[in-house]
């Protein structure tokens, strides 16, 4: 399998009330309203959008990601809104070992209500039914207890504290290691 045979079509997915789909431009305004919040980008690698052209840079990302047909996020959209609230992906995917981690944002308005980790459950199956993963994992900083409830909620198993394992915005952040295996 190659990354291009998953993502050179681009795949759609659709829960009970969420679209995961393509990032455009035209949801650059919203990307930009959750991240543009502090409380959002506390537990994130990337810094606080400080103007509409931080979001719309980080569209053109990821809008040069799919031209290369490359692992690159899926947009969240609220079924019943039409409302981008956030992205997931498998922002790393090593294709020889089977192995892929994934990685999310979402708008504040949405926290707490399952909505993570329903698009985190959707793009698990997706994982190991057409990517053939054997193992998905996912890391969080130790203070973010939202994030460590998704993985929990999808059934991903807590494997450890990676100590000092990322310098993000000047400091050096411990990581708990979450996990789930095919079987």
């Amino acid at each position: 399998m190659k990354v291009e045979d998953i993502y050179g079509d681009f795949p759609i997915l659709e829960t009970e009330r969420l679209l995961l789909r393509k990032v455009t431009m035209d949801d650059a305004e919203d990307m930009f309203e959750y991240g543009s919040n502090d409380e959002v980008t506390k537990y994130v690698t990337w810094d606080t959008h400080k103007t509409i052209e931080d979001a719309r840079g980080f569209i053109d990302f990821i809008l040069n990601k799919y031209a290369q047909q490359a692992v690159a996020p899926w947009g969240i959209e609220e079924k019943a809104t039409g409302k981008f609230i956030g992205t997931i992906d498998f922002f790393a995917w090593n294709v020889a070992f089977k192995t892929a981690e994934i990685g999310y944002v979402i708008a504040p308005d949405y926290w707490g209500k399952g909505i993570t980790a329903e698009a985190a459950a959707a793009i698990t199956d997706f994982g190991f039914e057409k990517m053939e993963l054997v193992r998905i994992q996912a890391r969080c900083f130790v203070a973010n207890i939202g994030s460590e409830r998704v993985m929990e909620k999808i059934g991903m198993q807590f494997e450890g504290i990676h100590r000092k394992a990322m310098f993000i915005k000047g400091v050096h952040e411990d990581l708990k290691m979450y996990a789930i295996v095919k079987e």
